[in-house]
């Protein structure tokens, strides 16, 4: 079985692994800094408030005071996320040991923004210009929407009602892990992609929003500048029009984009054209932790394995199409089956059984969802079971040790391999060990010391 496994980052996590540079770039913006003040742990927020107006670095010891003794693990997790973002600068001095300090650009412009408040640099344009706006529930309703259509297209863009001109870029972030295309033959998902549809909706966003910084730079576009705008994005008002002659280019190429997933919708007047940012938008920054956004459940599943899903929608019914045979399909009701049959051509695309299990839990129907558990036990059981036939058998390359001339030199080596993590099997009556080729090389040459 293929281990593939992707990984969703939220904002923060891409923050922190900007350069140093790019970070102290980053901290210009006040906006930035309160962005990145919402998404730190509580105890880290506490230190940073606590901190903003000190301007002398605190000892280790003295910050230890401001926490109960059970709360040592916490002040660890918030210290190393500071240090992470280069939020605190880390000293050392032999006479007071280790010590922490803000970052002076970012503690000059959280500081002006507590004390004088901010202004977005775009202020939402009168009525009187954009006439009737949609509403929020219309706003909703064309995110999901576009974000369906854009997830349909994904799976088989002949199966969209309504076809999606996705960007370029967006096409390069999709064949960067989700799709592959050989000669002459039309894209297909790849492991990751059909993994990809089975996240929730947050984390799907922040996987496209992560893959679509990380190839900024062959756009010609700063990847620093691009996540101020995005972190910037989510401070606007969901539902409010902004015009875009506020905008640079590269931002306006951006919102183009975001708009092929429901971020935001454009829209042109007579002659100003403006942006309205939808909820997915304004939670850019939102940890992926936070349940808010999720949608209400559709899916019941039954103990004999039968399947119901409660929905109108085509991409449900594909997705649903991934990992079970689908039986037939009313106005609002996908009727189905899991069977071993479409779990075995789920885990030969590289779905793995908790994935699938995971999705179903989530998307249980609001009847089902408060049982524990929501997922019949005996349907869970199985599948894991039908995953675990296909890895019966683990093949790892190996090499097979023997005749050591005493059993000090036998048990040197046993501790040796066990070091490395490369020891698989040991005999101690006949003195036999095997381990993982990756450790061979070492063992030969530790081998080679002992008989010096």
């Amino acid at each position: 079985m293929p281990q593939v496994k992707i990984i969703a980052k939220n904002f923060m996590d891409m923050v922190a692994a900007l350069p140093a540079m790019k970070l102290d770039q980053l901290y210009q913006n006040a906006f930035i800094c309160e962005a990145i003040l919402r998404s730190l742990p509580p105890l880290a927020k506490k230190y940073v408030i606590q901190m903003l107006y000190i301007e002398e670095a605190v000892t280790t010891k003295s910050m230890e005071e401001w926490v109960l003794p059970d709360g040592i693990s916490k002040h660890k997790v918030a210290i190393d996320r500071l240090l992470q973002l280069r939020i605190f600068s880390e000293t050392f001095d032999r006479s007071s040991g280790t010590s922490y300090r803000l970052n002076p650009t970012f503690q000059a412009n959280l500081q002006k923004h507590i004390t004088c408040g901010g202004v977005l640099p775009r202020e939402p344009m009168p009525l009187s210009i954009t006439a009737r706006l949609p509403s929020l529930e219309d706003l909703e309703a064309y995110a999901l929407e576009q974000w369906e259509c854009f997830l349909l297209q994904l799976i088989n863009s002949a199966q969209a009602e309504k076809m999606t001109n996705i960007s370029s870029s967006m096409m390069r972030v999709f064949q960067r892990g989700l799709l592959t295309q050989r000669d002459k033959e039309p894209p297909r998902l790849t492991e990751s992609g059909f993994q990809f549809l089975l996240m929730d909706t947050n984390a799907q966003l922040w996987y496209i929003i992560r893959e679509y910084i990380s190839n900024s730079e062959e756009r010609d576009v700063d990847s620093a500048d691009l996540i101020s705008f995005l972190l910037e994005l989510s401070f606007h008002a969901t539902g409010e029009a902004y015009n875009m002659n506020t905008l640079t280019e590269v931002q306006r190429n951006t919102l183009k984009d975001l708009a092929d997933l429901g971020l935001v919708k454009l829209q042109q007047g007579r002659k100003d054209s403006w942006f309205i940012p939808t909820k997915l938008a304004t939670n850019l920054s939102v940890s992926l932790t936070d349940s808010s956004s999720r949608k209400q459940g559709f899916v019941v599943v039954e103990t004999n394995f039968r399947m119901y899903a409660y929905s109108t929608s085509k991409l449900h019914c594909e997705i649903l199409r991934l990992f079970s045979r689908i039986e037939y399909q009313l106005p609002n009701l996908i009727v189905g089956a899991i069977t071993k049959e479409s779990l075995y051509n789920a885990f030969d695309n590289g779905i793995t059984s908790e994935q699938i299990i995971s999705f179903l839990q989530q998307n249980s129907h609001p009847r089902v969802a408060e049982r524990i558990p929501s997922v019949p036990e005996n349907v869970t059981d199985q599948i894991r079971l039908w995953e675990s036939d296909l890895n019966r058998v683990e093949m790892t390359p190996a090499h097979f040790y023997d005749e050591f001339p005493s059993r000090d030199v036998f048990e040197a080596a046993c501790d040796f391999a066990r070091e490395y993590g490369g020891l698989l099997w040991e005999d101690s009556k006949k003195m036999r060990l095997v381990v993982k080729t990756d450790v061979h090389m070492h063992m030969r040459e530790h081998l080679r010391r002992q008989r010096q």
